[in-house]
């Protein structure tokens, strides 16, 4: 799948027009009474879609749709591409607002909040969330500007105890210099993942060690730390 925002959405909506998908959505309608009327997803679309319908029989829709995302089967997979694009506006202002705050790349923005919007989707507890589409896009943010502060953190701790350990023991200074010299060069060559292939690659973590400590959803962070590794192995055939 293309990695580029809109490339991402046309992808989305060309797979919702294949025959699979529309039986897939019937079997959803037929299990939902508040989906039953939209005869397929491009109508259910427009009605979550319209400025001026009531925002209590949108949220009844998403309600139906997280719960049918929630099931098992690919009608599950059916209903999460039919509410990742009806929320695609919300996932959009999301992104610009990280964009501006420069929370990491472009890459790494887009691909982070379509993984947490599949998690939030998926992880959603009904029986304590009253607006759908409101809760759903602020626990995206919130996480990420979480999880950035994290990552800033936990680079400026790694720099102080390698500073320290240089300062407190002559034997162990050569190292921890050495250290903090491979940690700026990583940073320069691939920015805020320089974090997460410390983690993995020296360190020893497994990704999904390193994500959680990080704060970064598995898969944003799987894709994350092959695109590090791409930029590195890139940069060392320069050298060469």
């Amino acid at each position: 799948m293309t990695s580029t925002w809109h490339g991402i959405r046309d992808h989305l909506v060309r797979s919702s027009s294949t025959l699979e998908f529309q039986r897939n959505f019937q079997t959803i309608r037929g299990s939902s009474k508040a989906l039953t009327p939209f005869r397929d997803p491009a109508a259910l679309l427009d009605a979550l879609h319209q400025s001026k319908a009531p925002s209590g029989r949108k949220n009844a829709l998403l309600t139906a749709l997280v719960a049918a995302s929630q099931s098992e089967g690919a009608a599950a997979d059916t209903a999460l591409t039919v509410m990742l694009l009806a929320l695609w506006p919300a996932f959009d202002a999301v992104r610009r607002r990280s964009l501006s705050r420069r929370l990491g790349t472009v890459q790494d923005i887009t691909s982070e909040v379509l993984a947490r919007a599949t998690t939030a989707i998926r992880d959603l507890d009904l029986q304590r969330v009253t607006w759908i589409a409101a809760t759903i896009q602020r626990n995206i943010e919130r996480d990420m500007i979480r999880a950035r502060k994290r990552e800033v953190l936990w680079d400026r701790e790694v720099a102080e105890e390698y500073r320290v350990t240089c300062e407190g023991s002559v034997s162990d200074a050569p190292a921890a210099a050495s250290k903090i010299l491979l940690r700026n060069d990583l940073v320069e060559l691939i920015g805020a993942d320089a974090a997460l292939v410390i983690r993995v690659a020296i360190d020893g973590f497994t990704q999904a060690e390193a994500a959680a400590e990080l704060g970064i959803p598995m898969e944003a962070a799987r894709k994350r730390y092959q695109r590090a590794m791409k930029r590195l192995r890139y940069a060392f055939e320069k050298i060469d």
